[in-house]
């Protein structure tokens, strides 16, 4: 292993003062996985605000609980295969120094003010950017001594505590927007089965100082409706967090320090809005709070004062700056924070290569310029489903025929991305481009007549 380089996270003052400049996020693109937790490349699994009935029991439907697998690594693979995808619908490469997920980079804001925390990252240089995702063995084992830990008498467990969550987004979300929602589902919501499979992400360019990056993250709703042009309009997104009810001051101590994570993923994704579902400690939700998420620094601020926004805005600049010129090559870097400790720790453990962290898809389609990437249902996983197209896993020098394409009803491709979807993707899927294309909701037969699809 080679020698571990250091960022010392302390003094933190440091990086005390007016916040490094701040380039707001835009939303570039975006991708959801279904109820069987399957990719596709739309906004199908975003969901609704609609406000719970109060009280709530939120350990109701804990034993049917349809909890997602979480042991399996998909690495960035669902972030850089729609950065590919997005690529080629755009004709450019997206530009940026740093590319992860937005949960690696929540961490790394939080640390001047998370002593306590420990995690490992792992990174890798790739045509200029570097690429960051979490190290998925030291998740598991921290998740695993969490469980490990014996709880105080008459403390819920760990999992049902985990559960809470995802009741609450249950009983708050809607599939729709309010008017074609039944009134009889949004009341029946409290019966209806909590499942986690359904992830709606948002993709975003932003950027702290000089660093430049792509980020993406789970949203769980939007507040109103999407606007059809997200990459120049704001998104009205909304965050939903749940916290104990707030009685001494020691309560108020540990709600700060969890609302520095809260506003740190919002921030990050440009959510405006955080929506507090506030429970006893039987995990009964009594009370909602609407939190603007640019207000919380200064309500922390004004309350016990435990963090400051700037500083984590500044340290996380300073931090990637310096990062970037220590991984300037290929191979696989360890980032690694220790508890306790006033530094983080940056070393290379594979010479040559990018580990897994990279798809052999958005390798392929960068290494190629798309001209004959590898398709994607041939990856680790398979994420547009069975049905392959005509013309099955092929390269995009072997476009669909012209006669196929219109056999099918798409009519002829009218772009290089629509030429690669038509011989890479399933059926629903080059469906789904051409309904983007036309704005319609109906293929065409071959003879003109309109098809229910």
């Amino acid at each position: 292993m080679a020698s571990a380089q250091s960022f010392d996270i302390e003094p933190i003052a440091r990086f005390n003062g007016a916040s490094a400049g701040i380039r707001r996020p835009k939303e570039i693109t975006c991708f959801s996985f279904d109820d069987q937790h399957k990719y596709r490349w739309d906004d199908s699994s975003l969901r609704y605000y609609h406000p719970p009935t109060l009280p709530a029991d939120l350990n109701r439907g804990f034993d049917t609980f349809r909890a997602l697998d979480n042991t399996r690594d998909d690495h960035l693979d669902g972030l850089v295969d729609t950065i590919a995808l997005h690529e080629k619908e755009k004709g450019a490469k997206v530009d940026a120094d740093i590319i992860t997920w937005r949960g690696m980079m929540t961490k790394i804001m939080a640390t001047p003010f998370s002593k306590l925390e420990s995690w490992e990252m792992n990174a890798t240089c790739f045509q200029g950017s570097i690429f960051i995702e979490e190290n998925h063995a030291t998740k598991l084992f921290s998740k695993q001594q969490q469980n490990q830990q014996k709880m105080p008498a008459g403390t819920p467990s760990q999992d049902i505590m985990g559960f809470w969550g995802y009741k609450f987004e249950t009983l708050s979300l809607i599939p729709d927007t309010w008017d074609p929602t039944s009134r009889e589902y949004i009341e029946s919501r409290e019966d209806e089965i909590v499942d986690n499979h359904a992830q709606y992400c948002s993709i975003v360019r932003t950027g702290f100082g000089k660093i430049k990056m792509i980020l993406g993250g789970e949203v769980d709703a939007v507040w109103d409706v999407k606007p059809t042009h997200p990459s120049s309009t704001a998104i009205n997104y909304i965050e939903l967090k749940t916290a104990a009810k707030i009685h001494t001051d020691r309560d108020q101590v540990k709600f700060e320090r969890k609302l520095l994570k809260f506003w740190a993923q919002s921030f990050l994704l440009g959510v405006p809005k955080i929506i507090v579902g506030f429970r006893t400690k039987d995990g009964i939700l009594t009370d909602l709070e609407e939190m603007e998420t640019q207000a919380i620094p200064e309500m922390v601020k004004r309350g016990k004062g435990l963090w400051d926004g700037n500083t984590c805005i500044n340290f996380a600049a300073a931090f990637l700056e310096w990062l970037k010129t220590i991984i300037t090559e290929e191979g696989v870097w360890r980032i690694r924070k220790v508890e306790k400790s006033s530094r983080l720790d940056v070393f290379k453990i594979e010479e040559s290569g990018h580990g897994d962290i990279l798809s052999r898809n958005f390798m392929d389609w960068r290494s190629s310029g798309g001209m004959r990437m590898t398709s994607i249902v041939s990856t680790r996983w398979k994420p547009y489903g069975d049905k392959p197209a005509v013309g099955g896993i092929s390269t995009v020098s072997k476009c669909l025929p012209e006669s196929a394409s219109r056999a099918l009803g798409f009519g002829k491709p009218s772009s290089p991305a629509e030429r690669w979807a038509f011989t890479h993707l399933p059926y629903s899927s080059v469906k789904e481009v051409y309904l983007r294309r036309t704005g319609t909701n109906k293929a065409r037969s071959p003879s003109g007549q309109a098809q229910a699809q």
